[in-house]
Parts: structure tokens; sequence; C-alpha cells
């Protein structure tokens, strides 16, 4: 059988090119909903990994319509296909929650939905060859990448590329909007205000994590009028953190960026498939994978807490009149956000930080969550889906508030019980 020949550096220049961004009329919406696995009975109780192993192969049996796996640390996910309405991509997702919340409590398990493992240290349970290489390679940045990779939980929308042409659902404007809007969405729904029972000071630590980790790979790549050559550029010059092999670790030479690869062919000529296996080690806060991943959103608290990020990211990208609005609001952060990539500029840090306490994202958060309530019944969304919007909007936005508030509000109040029982003794 002949060998196929590796590509040469501008065939996969082009290739990248006509997958990053596949436009055309937005129809089609998509989730990811990543959970914290933990002990039913005691959440504070790490469980052990042969008895995730064993949750994974009693939960790959059922019927399930959306993709599920496990991350390195054990945190489960559900990745819906991509749905024809908001109305679908819940029924769908719910109806697959349905089997497995009870089948994880019939194991004597539970999820939670926290940005960040509030109380356990990052441990891994997966060893596959990816993530054994991933480890290695974030370890050079600190500590910061075994808690990304075993500590962290989201929410992912993912929403189409939108049209060739500009206007308010152009790609080009899309793209902006999306890395504009997700600072208020990350503090929207900031909700990882602790780690191993402390207060980290921020609201989305999660946010923190991933603005420490290598930012070749993790920043958003340069805005511009060409969304497609700043992301070939960021994708070409990103270093290699798995070479695959057949046997053996998948660790790659330190400081080898795919670019170089490609040109010295060492230690073997890439292949178009190895380019597309580099692109899912790359995880800027938007993603261009033909559709845009928005990776920003903490998951959320309660067995339906996902539907609202969904429902109101979906509301703010795929509403036309939503859409414009959204983008004349945000449009103003791009002079606090400055010149740096999200999330290391002043706008994604307030967010992360402060969240909705930031007057500015507070100010932008109140007018999108508005917007998007507008456009939901245009969108089709159910009584309850709008409720729960409205409910979210009244006891967090509109305060001010996100609901790291709410644990913080709790820990505080049970430090100050203790406080008062230690005094009365």
């Amino acid at each position: 059988m002949p060998v196929r020949p590796a590509e040469t550096e501008a065939e996969l220049e082009a290739h990248l090119r006509g997958i990053c961004f596949k436009t055309g009329p937005p129809s089609r919406l998509g989730v990811e909903i990543e959970w914290l696995v933990h002990d039913a009975r005691n959440p504070r109780c790490p469980v052990e990994p042969d008895r995730l192993h064993r949750a994974a192969t009693t939960l790959r049996a059922l019927p399930l319509t959306s993709l599920l796996t496990f991350e390195p640390g054990g945190q489960l996910e559900l990745s819906s296909l991509p749905a024809r309405s908001l109305t679908e991509c819940i029924d769908t997702v719910s109806a697959d929650l349905a089997l497995v919340r009870p089948a994880m409590l019939a194991m004597g398990l539970g999820l939670a939905g926290h940005g960040h493992n509030p109380w356990h240290r990052p441990q891994r349970v997966l060893t596959a060859p990816r993530y054994d290489a991933m480890e290695t390679y974030f370890d050079r940045w600190g500590s910061a990448g075994r808690s990304m990779m075993c500590a962290t939980a989201s929410v992912q929308v993912c929403v189409d590329a939108g049209y060739e042409e500009p206007g308010p659902l152009g790609h080009g404007r899309r793209w902006l909007l999306a890395h504009l809007l997700g600072a208020v969405l990350a503090a929207a729904f900031a909700n990882s205000p602790t780690s191993e029972g402390c207060p980290t000071g921020y609201r989305t630590t999660r946010q923190v994590v991933w603005s420490q980790l290598d930012p070749a790979r993790t920043l958003a790549p340069p805005q511009g009028p060409d969304p497609r050559t700043a992301w070939v550029d960021y994708v070409m010059d990103a270093p290699v953190m798995c070479l695959r092999a057949e046997d053996g670790p998948w660790h790659a030479p330190e400081g080898l960026t795919f670019r170089e690869w490609v040109r010295t062919g060492v230690p073997r000529p890439p292949t178009q498939e190895d380019l597309d296996y580099h692109v899912t080690t790359l995880f800027p806060p938007v993603r261009p994978r033909g559709h845009l991943e928005l990776r920003m959103i903490d998951a959320q608290s309660g067995e339906a807490g996902w539907v609202v990020p969904l429902a109101v990211t979906a509301a703010l990208f795929d509403d036309q009149e939503a859409a414009e609005r959204a983008y004349r609001i945000v449009k103003p952060l791009a002079e606090t956000a400055g010149s740096r990539p999200a999330p290391r500029n002043p706008l994604w840090r307030r967010a992360a930080r402060g969240a909705l306490t930031d007057p500015e994202l507070h100010a932008a958060a109140v007018a999108c969550f508005a917007a998007a309530q507008e456009a939901l019944p245009r969108l089709g969304a159910s009584p309850e889906v709008r409720a729960a919007v409205a409910e979210f909007t009244e006891r967090y936005v509109a305060r001010g508030r996100c609901p790291a508030d709410d644990h913080l509000d709790a820990l505080y109040a049970a430090e100050g019980d203790l406080t008062v029982g230690k005094d009365s003794q």
C-alpha cells in the first residue's frame, strides 16, 4: 500500500482556512456540559478512581443521544448533537440527563455544577497517553494545568459561525461579539469562588486557572479584519503538545511549534490528521471548529442550571435583533479590554475577580439579558425556559450578583456561626 505523502505548509494552512469558519445562515446550536462527580452522601469525600471507572462503564451502556465522556479528573461531560433549535437542544440533553442522574444515584454518585472543584485538590483518574502528555506539558507553567484538567467544569455553548457577508449575523461580527460578550457571560455565570474550601479572591476561579496556562494555546488570537488568517497563524505557531504514537508516550519536543514541525519533518513528517488533532489541544476562550465554541462559562448548579446560559447565548447570537443590540452594548468594552488578548486583558480579569460587582460589566449584563429575554419568544423558547431566564435575571443580574455570591454568602455565614459558637463557650 503506497505511503501517503505529507502535506505541505501551504496545503495545511489551506485546510485550516477551509474548516475554521463554515459560513451560512445560523441554524444549528449545541451545548457541552461538564459536572464534577461526587459521593452522593458526602460531596467532600473524594470518589475513588475504580468507582469512577465502574460508573463510566455503566453510563456508556445507556441509550443516550448526546456523547458521554469523562475528563481527566473524572468530570462527566455530555456533548449534544447539533440541534435545529433551542428547544430541540434542551429537550434532547434533558432526556439524556433523565437517564444519567438516576443511574448515577443508584451507584451512590451525584453531579455537582461548579466551575472549579470547591472541595478537593486536583487528582487525575484517566491515564490515557493524551493526558499524560498534557500533564507533562502544562507542568512547565506550574500547578494550574493540573487544576484545569482535573478540577474545572463548564457549560460550553456552540453556535454557528454565521454568514460570510458582513452584518449582525456575519462571521466577523460574531467572532468579535464572542470575545467581548464572553467577559459578560463569564461574569454573569461566575460560579467558582473557592478551592479546597477556601475563597480564592475570584468569583470565577476557573477563568483565573485558564489565564495562568501556556499563553500560546489558551489566549485568544489577535482580533482583526480577517479572523481566518489570525486563526491559521495561531494554530501553526502554537507549540505541539502531543506527538501521537502507536506505542510509548506521546510527549513532544519542548518548544516545537506545528509550523516548525511541518518545515523540518522531525521527528516525522506531520499529516492533516496530526493538524486536526493539534487543534483539539488548543484552548482559547472562543475556538472556531467550523462553528464557534464559547468556552468561558462556569458549570452551573441545579438540575437545569445549564439551560439559562445556553438560552441567553443562543438568543444573543441567533436572533438578528438581539445580536445587533448585544454588539452595540458590548462594543464599548473593547476600550476596557485594550490590546491584550482574552482572558489576560483588564476586561476579563475584572470579570473573573468582581463579576457583576463591576459597574461596567453589570450595566452590559443588564442590557444583554434584557435583549435575550425579548428574543427568546422569537426563538420559540418554552414558557419554562423563559421563566428560568427571568428568575436568574431577577435573582442575580439585576442585583449585580452571580451564583458565586451565593456560595460566598453561605461560606461566610458558616464561619460566622462557628465564631459565635466559640465565643459563647
